[in-house]
């Protein structure tokens, strides 16, 4: 069992272990939990047993929206990639028994791999070339989880993707009401702007909502390449060129305004990598699809990424969050407003 004192509070040990005893295929007499650092939503920690390794998510304390953080969602969105060509960790189990410690949980497989943020480890690290197959083998994936038939991996009903776009302000704006105690400038100009600058409905498809360097776990050898896309508590069905907006508005540059200390996309500042650009070019040659008003969906996402860490941020304020990051959403939420006002005047690059 567990020495960190975090944990109690978190999970009971002894009943996810009693549930866990003959689903996992190997003993659990000697099973250990250490709660990991990463990720900054849902809880994680690793299960290991001799030689064996497990990934467990829970959801937070506290969340700012009852749809997030659905493990259920999380489990049915990997449990359909299985067989597609999108890298992914295997789920194990999946609990949806709240007796047990108190809300579901999802275990997934350990998947060898590490994120992308800085310091890299091996020729990462050292020769930008390594650090150049990263970046567009984040691309590549991305094209990959896009072009999933998400119909034909069970993923009907998984989303609205009717009206998808015209729900998008609304929805986050409300949720945002929900928690919000301070003001956040020029955040109404940002959600009018959406607003009147919507574009006609894209095609449909599967979105992962949150996808970036540190959301992917990245293989630890050479050419660099994709173990796994991990995070897909966000994922649902619409319009991808969002993802694309994603990825490609949080890749700060040289002479960007830092958007914190948090920065989740530290990888672009590195030498070797590739720039926005370079990477909507091959995003589209490996897609074969025109990333029309993309403009439109950095903001949508840059604005969707604003009221979300809003609750994180007073989640920290209230005291349900022992996340040291969130404290510098503080900080974090103007600046990514800011960035989406720069867009939308033309100020950015």
């Amino acid at each position: 069992m567990s020495a960190d004192p975090t944990i109690p509070a978190l999970l009971d040990e002894g009943r996810v272990r009693a549930w866990l005893d003959g689903r996992l295929d190997t003993a659990l007499d000697d099973l250990t939990i250490r709660r990991v650092s990463a990720g900054h939503s849902n809880e994680m920690f690793e299960l290991r047993a001799g030689p064996r390794r497990w990934i467990l998510r829970r959801p937070p304390r506290a969340t700012a929206d009852p749809r997030a953080s659905n493990m259920a969602r999380e489990h049915r969105i990997l449990t359909a990639l299985d067989g597609t060509g999108v890298p992914h960790p295997r789920p194990v189990a999946f609990c949806d028994d709240v007796d047990v410690t108190g809300v579901p949980f999802l275990v997934m497989e350990w998947v060898d791999g590490f994120p992308g943020h800085p310091p890299l480890p091996g020729p990462f690290r050292h020769e930008p070339s390594a650090r150049r197959e990263m970046a567009l083998a984040l691309v590549d994936s991305l094209v990959t989880v896009a072009d999933t038939d998400w119909r034909a991996v069970g993923l009907d009903g998984f989303g609205r993707p009717e009206g998808f776009l015209e729900r998008q302000v609304d929805r986050w704006l409300d949720q945002l009401a929900r928690y919000r105690r301070r003001a956040i400038p020029l955040i109404d100009d940002v959600a009018a702007w959406l607003t009147a600058n919507r574009p006609t409905a894209g095609r449909v498809g599967l979105i992962h909502g949150d996808y970036g360097p540190g959301n992917v776990l990245f293989a630890p050898d050479r050419p660099g390449r994709i173990a796994a896309v991990v995070d897909w508590e966000q994922s649902t069905i619409g319009d991808p060129r969002l993802d694309v907006g994603w990825l490609l508005a949080l890749w700060s540059q040289c002479g960007d305004e830092p958007l914190g200390d948090a920065e989740p996309t530290r990888l672009s500042h590195l030498t070797g990598v590739p720039s926005r650009q370079e990477l909507r070019e091959r995003y589209e040659e490996r897609s074969g699809r025109r990333l029309e008003h993309l403009a439109y969906f950095e903001v949508l996402a840059l604005f969707k990424l604003a009221c979300v860490l809003e609750g994180s941020y007073q989640r920290h304020c209230a005291g349900l969050s022992d996340d040291p990051h969130h404290v510098t959403f503080e900080t974090r939420v103007p600046a990514l407003i800011r960035r989406a006002h720069q867009i939308t005047v033309g100020n950015w690059i």
